[in-house]
């Protein structure tokens, strides 16, 4: 059908309302794998590096970490358009990158090739691209930069720093693990157990059970993605969240719970692992991305192929 006729299947992608949407935005190096071109650019430059992207540009870049997240998120859209095609409160994917406009065909070549529905793409070269996220009202970023990461959360984005790692593709529907102190909560009890230990954690913890925690980098992003999930069924959702933390349930369990009660969060899963690792159960879900600030957790899950987002 012409660009001009009502293509339903093209229709969502012209129509999403930044200000209704969730907006997420990943870095080229977060959604596809391009460690070889990244080697490149590190050792024979810049010009060298975009000779070879446009030398390329029909060669679809291999799927990167957060690859298989954004699938997910396309998958929720489409569910959610099937129910209500006037919905404003879709997934909205931006991609933000250092590339030249040049290098750049690349990049959109590669996402047309996997049929991913990206609204926006901005190549930004030489220059602190963050600056455009609160422009693009984005509530999640994903770089595989670590700089990139501590300058947007400094501006006040939830955002996640993604490995390039083997990530075995899950199936739908879009399943998203958080972990809980200082990832969806703030990292308040996290400082009492530095300076006090586990038994200092518990009794802060008993004293303060009737007290919601602070609010952590990933709850805005958490809290959106829950008000997506409220449009469905808990047996029809495309979408499962999971909490996995550290944290054991006995001693430090009910103020968690009573925080998401408070934040009206539902999560349809939690589990308190009382400081066992993290891997196992995270083999079990599957998760299409998990939110650590661990980096031990990280690694456990990169060991059993789960995609992984570390929040410093």
């Amino acid at each position: 059908s012409s660009l001009l006729s009502p293509n339903p299947s093209f229709l969502p992608v012209l129509q999403k309302d930044p200000s209704e949407a969730l907006v997420i935005a990943v870095t080229t190096r977060a959604i596809f794998n391009l460690e070889e071109e990244h080697k490149l650019y590190l050792e024979k430059g810049k010009e060298e590096y975009a000779r070879h992207q446009q030398a390329n540009q029909d060669k679809p870049l291999p799927p990167g970490t957060a690859f298989a997240f954004i699938q997910a998120a396309q998958y929720v859209n489409e569910k959610i358009l099937e129910s209500n095609l006037a919905e404003k409160d879709l997934f909205d994917i931006l991609v933000l990158s250092n590339n030249s406009p040049e290098s750049g065909v690349r990049i959109i070549n590669s996402a047309k090739h996997y049929g991913l529905e990206i609204s926006k793409f901005c190549f930004v070269s030489n220059k602190d691209s963050t600056q455009y996220l609160k422009s693009h009202g984005v509530k999640l970023f994903l770089s595989a930069d670590r700089i990139d990461v501590c300058n947007a959360l400094q501006r006040g984005v939830s955002a996640a720093l993604v490995f390039q790692q083997e990530v075995q593709a899950p199936s739908t529907p879009l399943r998203v693990v958080f972990d809980g102190d200082a990832v969806l909560f703030s990292d308040e009890t996290d400082q009492v157990f530095q300076e006090q230990g586990l038994e200092g954690a518990v009794r802060y913890e008993r004293a303060m059970e009737a007290v919601p925690m602070g609010e952590g980098p990933l709850k805005a992003f958490a809290m959106h993605l829950g008000k997506i999930r409220k449009k469905f069924s808990q047996e029809k959702s495309p979408i499962r969240t999971y909490l996995v933390t550290a944290r054991s349930g006995r001693d430090m369990g009910v103020r968690a719970i009573k925080t998401l009660q408070e934040w009206g969060l539902a999560i349809d899963e939690a589990f308190f692992m009382d400081g066992a690792p993290k891997g196992p159960i995270l083999a079990q879900i599957q998760p299409h991305i998990f939110f650590d600030d661990g980096l031990h957790n990280i690694q456990g899950a990169q060991d059993v192929g789960v995609p992984s987002a570390w929040v410093p």
